[in-house]
Formats: structure tokens, C-alpha cells, sequence
């Protein structure tokens, strides 16, 4: 028997939609297998805000989120050497991704200035400042152990136009390198690159064919999600796909939107990552296949029924909607409760796109979500237009008969187990 070491990271595709681009896959890491598509809860600072690690495991969690910039301001690359990384520190025995910290460029523009050896910060916590390189960036994620990581990319607005687009895009892929070269722990971590070129496809079919030139274990698309009309967003999605190899993952940064994520697996997305479903819990409001809950409004008051009947989370199993109307403004409790649950629909969500792909009923998983999830409302044309270029026609009246239902995380199909 061979006495290789077994690599960081494997993907196998398991199915494929016989119309769209969407597939079904498994991604064996370090500390988990990852069933795809896979929505990532993000823990910016090494928590999901409200939620334990041990109810993430209760829920069938395989992947969560940290943020490079963040960790390595607080706790410090010292403090998660010294842990022994950010699973250890964290009490999380499963598979963690960590951005790079390009966010920020955006995100904290303020605090940042931009040039090609890094980005320089202003921290927010004491404003002292702090240069993020290509290579501290890999220190820092080599500390906190993720299984996967983001290369430090140089990022835009989305909004942005100009000689400045091409400019990041072609400094993305300079920084690449020199990420790759500072990565100190290849056996046991994999470094994901970032497609970015804005909103222009030349650019994005640029920086994916430089990209695919590298040595790397899967994908990211960058630089979307952030204000840009949806129309250009669909389109920036779409053409990185038909460019990225077909047996490695691609992961679309920043999106969680439940329509958004449905149209994107169509378009061969196989991660996703968003602060949205914990952030919304903060605000009161759950997650449905309609949408939202704004279990604030009065018209909640009386209602005894769970946020959803067909939800297995802990929340709908004991609490009312009634009484988490009760306790929305006023405790700081029902921030957990709900992001629990929006928690649970997201993961119940892609848990469903991937059985309807195994069983290549993905189109009419589509079509039904899109009719319930729009009710009486009509379905964006920047949707049947996505959709359509992966032939999945929408009908024209989407108040068709609906019988989609959303899985509650549960036990993995006996030919996908999940490591321990």
C-alpha cells in the first residue's frame, strides 16, 4: 500500500444537471468532507455570532468562514500559534476557509492605502497601522491552520471603471505568486486564487486563463456582490465558470441571497459564503422560501405556529413565532434563535439543490423554488435571463403549483458520509 501522503485537499464531481451547469460534488479536506454546493456560515472573528460551535455540528455544518484581517489584529498570529491554530482556539473540529483580508480594501477603504507591495491599514480598534502583504497574509493563515485560503487579491469596487479595473486584475495575479511562494504549509493547506476584472469579461477571461496557469486546488470569483446591477453580476459569474476547470471547486465570494444562491449553483457555483443569514437574525427577521419573516411586525403576535413547520432546527421544534415576536426587540437571545435558523435554511437550502441535482431534477427545483419564493410577485428578468443561458426556462405566470420543500440539515446520503 502507498505511504503518500494523502493530499489536502480532493474534489470529485458525484453528479451533474443534464441542462444547466450545476453539479453535485464532495471536496475531502483535513478536517472534514464538504458535501457541494455548500453555503459557508461566516465567523469573522473565530465565532458565528449567536451560534455555538456545537449547535453548527447539531445543524450538519461541514464549513465555516474566518477573516484573516480580523484574526490576525485579534487574537494575533501569536496567540493562534501558541492555541495551536483557530481550530483548536475555536473549538471547531471541521473544515475553515479564511478570506485574505482584500476585503478590507474595500470594506475599511478609509483606513487603507493601496500599492504594489501591500495594503496598509489603519486599525480600527487603536489606529495603529498595519501592513498586509501578500506574504503576511499567508503568515497569518498559516497560523490560523485553515484548510483552505484566499490568496490576497487587490480589490475594487464593483462599481468602479477605468484604467484602475485592469489594474487590480493584473496586480491580483502578481500577488498570487508571490502568496504562493510564501505558503509554508502546502501539505496541509490549499491556496485558493481570486478572478477578479470588475465587470469587464475580457479582463475576467484574462485573469482566469493567467490563474489556471498556476498550481492550486480550486478557485475563487471575486469582486462581485457588491452593488453592482444584477444583470452585470450574472453575466461575471457565468463567464468565469465556462473558463474554470471542471474538477475544481469554485467558490463565489460574498453571496447568500437564497435566490441568488439557487441562480449561481445553475451557473456552476459550487461555494458561498455570506454574513446575510446571521446578520438578518439580528434584526429580527427569518429566513423562508418567500423570503423573510419580520417577526417584529404586530401581525406576529398571535401567531402559534413555528417560523417554518417543515424545519428540523431546534428553534422551530420548540419556539413560536408568537414568541419570538415577543422577544425580538427586546432580548438579546433571539439573535441565537433566529440564526439558528437562518443557519439551518441556508444549509437546508443547499442540501436540497444538491439531492435535486443527484437525481437530475435541478430545472424543476428551479422553477418550483422561483414560484414560491416570488409568490404572486413577478420573477426578476435578471433571473429567467441567468437562467435562461443555462436552459432552464422559467414559465410566465409563476404561480404554478408548487411542491419544492427545503431539507433540514439531517444525516449525509450513505454514499457522501461526513468525516468525523
Amino acid at each position: 500500500m502507498s505511504t503518500a501522503k494523502i493530499p489536502p485537499l480532493t474534489y470529485k464531481v458525484i453528479a451533474e444537471c443534464s441542462v444547466s451547469k450545476a453539479r453535485a460534488g464532495l471536496m475531502t479536506l483535513r478536517h472534514s468532507e464538504v458535501r457541494t454546493p455548500v453555503f459557508m456560515p461566516v465567523g469573522t472573528q473565530g465565532t458565528l455570532k449567536g451560534v455555538l460551535p456545537d449547535q453548527l455540528i447539531e445543524l450538519d455544518c461541514q464549513i465555516l468562514l474566518g477573516n484573516t484581517y480580523h484574526l490576525g489584529l485579534r487574537p494575533g498570529i501569536e496567540t493562534l500559534q501558541h492555541a495551536g491554530g483557530l481550530h483548536n482556539f475555536m473549538g471547531w473540529p471541521r473544515a475553515i476557509l479564511t478570506d485574505s483580508g482584500g476585503f478590507q480594501m474595500v470594506s475599511l477603504l478609509e483606513l487603507a492605502e493601496i500599492n504594489e507591495h501591500g495594503v496598509n491599514f489603519r486599525s480600527p480598534f487603536d489606529n495603529s497601522e498595519c501592513m498586509l502583504t501578500p506574504e503576511h497574509s499567508m503568515q497569518i493563515q498559516n497560523a490560523i491552520g485553515a484548510d483552505i485560503m484566499m490568496q490576497l487579491d487587490d480589490v475594487v469596487k464593483t462599481t468602479t471603471t477605468g484604467p484602475r479595473v485592469e489594474e487590480a486584475m493584473e496586480r491580483t495575479i502578481r500577488w498570487v505568486d508571490r502568496c504562493i511562494k510564501a505558503h509554508a504549509r502546502n501539505d496541509d493547506q490549499s491556496l485558493f486564487p481570486i478572478v477578479q476584472g470588475g465587470l469587464e469579461i475580457p479582463l475576467r477571461e484574462r485573469c482566469v486563463t493567467a490563474l489556471m496557469e498556476r498550481e492550486v486546488r480550486g478557485f475563487a470569483v471575486g469582486g462581485l456582490s457588491g452593488g453592482e446591477s444584477k444583470h452585470d453580476f450574472w453575466r461575471m459569474v457565468d463567464v468565469s465558470t465556462n473558463h474554470l476547470p471542471r474538477d475544481k471547486p469554485r467558490y463565489l465570494m460574498g453571496v447568500g441571497f437564497a435566490a441568488d444562491l439557487v441562480v449561481c449553483v445553475a451557473l456552476g457555483i459550487d461555494m458561498f459564503d455570506c454574513v446575510f443569514p446571521t446578520r438578518t437574525a439580528r434584526f429580527g427577521c427569518a429566513l423562508v422560501n418567500k423570503g423573510q419573516l419580520n417577526l417584529k411586525h404586530q401581525k406576529y403576535k398571535h401567531d402559534m405556529q413555528p417560523i417554518d413547520a417543515a424545519c428540523g432546527c431546534s428553534t422551530c421544534k420548540r419556539y413560536t413565532r408568537s414568541y419570538l415576536h415577543h422577544i425580538a426587540t427586546n432580548e438579546s437571545v433571539s439573535c441565537s434563535l433566529l440564526s439558528v435558523h437562518n443557519v439551518a435554511y441556508q444549509l437546508g437550502l443547499m442540501s436540497s439543490m444538491r439531492d435535486a441535482v443527484q437525481r437530475d431534477e435541478f430545472p424543476q427545483f428551479v422553477r418550483e423554488f422561483m414560484a414560491e419564493h416570488f409568490d404572486q410577485e413577478p420573477i426578476p428578468t435578471w433571473i429567467r435571463e441567468a437562467l435562461a443561458a443555462v436552459c432552464i426556462e422559467l414559465p410566465a405566470d409563476a404561480t404554478i403549483e408548487t411542491k419544492v420543500e427545503i431539507s433540514a440539515p439531517t444525516s449525509p446520503p450513505k454514499d457522501l458520509k461526513l468525516s468525523s
